[in-house]
């Protein structure tokens, strides 16, 4: 079943794929791995498949979970959802047929408004025209420093609807974004024992930047030892804008 969830900017999270592994910077202070490995020692069936222990550890292998591509058929009233909060699915182990499958039902609930976000943009662009993209689907990238700022341009690339960027963890400064065909803009800092520190004026610089650009922005939290250590005010009030919703 889904899962009510705790971030800010969704509603809830649907599983269809788990397991991931680390492709940059943002993912050392994987929350999804810490979780899984939690969920395996509980004996939770999606996560007692092992991954690479190199690269992602106990518990966190990719896994398709088909049953659960049933579950929002059943769900009454509309929602937000996080697709694959505890993977990623563009990860090379997913199948294009199986990213069709989640297309399939994204597009047949269309009073539903789901939210997909990748690390791995450069398979979402090679994938690009391969896919019919649904109106209630936003499609983001993590953009979490400096380095990996071409991550936008894949997505500015891609066909759908709305197109966010999650600059959380904020791990650098981000001058000079391009938001063009960008519509919204997550940015917080990290939390958990081994939390980098985020630097006020990169966010506050992000927040600028959309508000020229007129690209919604949303500051999810400061971080820290836990992710409401520090709140989530910035220049003295909170940002909680979106875009707006798909409706049926």
């Amino acid at each position: 079943m889904a899962t009510r969830s705790t971030i800010e900017w969704t509603e809830v999270t649907w599983n269809p794929v788990t397991g991931c592994d680390r492709v940059a910077a943002g993912c050392d202070n994987c929350y999804a791995l810490a979780l899984a490995k939690r969920l395996k020692a509980m004996g939770a069936e999606k996560y007692q498949q092992d991954g690479d222990p190199r690269t992602s550890g106990p518990g966190f292998g990719v896994a398709l979970h088909p049953a659960a591509l049933r579950q929002p058929y059943r769900w009454r009233s509309p929602r937000v959802v996080f697709v694959n909060s505890m993977s990623d699915l563009f990860h090379a182990r997913v199948p294009v047929s199986y990213v069709r499958d989640i297309f399939d039902v994204i597009r047949e609930t269309p009073q539903h408004t789901y939210q997909v976000l990748t690390k791995r943009s450069h398979r979402m662009a090679r994938l690009a025209d391969k896919l019919e993209w649904p109106h209630n689907l936003w499609m983001g990238v993590s953009v979490e420093s400096a380095e990996v700022v071409s991550r936008i341009d894949h997505l500015r690339d891609t066909p759908a609807s709305v197109r966010f960027l999650s600059c959380e963890p904020l791990l650098s400064a981000l001058p000079n974004l391009n938001l063009d065909r960008i519509d919204w803009l997550i940015a917080g800092g990290e939390s958990g024992r081994r939390a980098r520190p985020i630097e006020p004026a990169w966010a506050l610089d992000v927040r600028d930047q959309c508000r020229a650009a007129g690209v919604a922005f949303f500051f999810k939290q400061w971080g820290g030892r836990t992710p409401k250590a520090n709140g989530r005010e910035l220049g003295g009030r909170t940002w909680d804008e979106m875009p707006q919703l798909a409706t049926a």
